[in-house]
């Protein structure tokens, strides 16, 4: 496999630390709107609205015909992204953005472990490792010594 351009390993760290910041305004934005449904909804509305300009001007709206062959599998990633937005706008503010996205990297790559290992939901297959477990045990050890600090 070739080596990936230097922007294309860039995006996944700016995407990444956009994570604390989007929680943090939309626990604002949930004790202005007094409620964290509220403003994981309009978080969203204001997504899907922003995707979907950006996909009509690049004519990319899927057809009628490429919805309809979607299975209920395809439509659980907005599902997903909707519990992180309401857990990010409910718990963030609560126990700080440190301990928060320490977590979520806790939980990302325990989930990206057993993607990989077993090449669910389109990743390439990518067997456990000792040094895949110790690097999550290392996250976790750090979970342990931030929520003592």
């Amino acid at each position: 496999m070739p080596a990936p351009v230097w922007w294309l390993l860039c995006l996944p760290v700016i995407a990444g630390a956009f994570l604390p910041l989007q929680a943090g305004i939309n626990g604002q934005l949930a004790k202005q709107v007094s409620s964290v449904l509220a403003a994981a909804l309009i978080s969203f509305f204001v997504g899907t609205l922003a995707l979907l300009i950006l996909a009509t001007m690049q004519r990319e709206v899927p057809g009628l015909n490429a919805l309809k062959s979607l299975t209920w599998w395809h439509w659980c990633g907005g599902l997903l992204g909707a519990f992180f937005i309401a857990t990010a706008a409910f718990a963030g503010p609560r126990i700080g953005a440190m301990l928060f996205m320490a977590l979520v990297l806790a939980g990302q790559l325990g989930m990206a472990l057993a993607l990989d290992h077993f090449g669910w939901a389109g990743f390439r297959e990518a067997p456990i490792s000792l040094g895949k477990i110790a690097g999550l045990v290392l996250i976790l050890a750090g979970v342990f010594l931030i929520r003592r600090g």
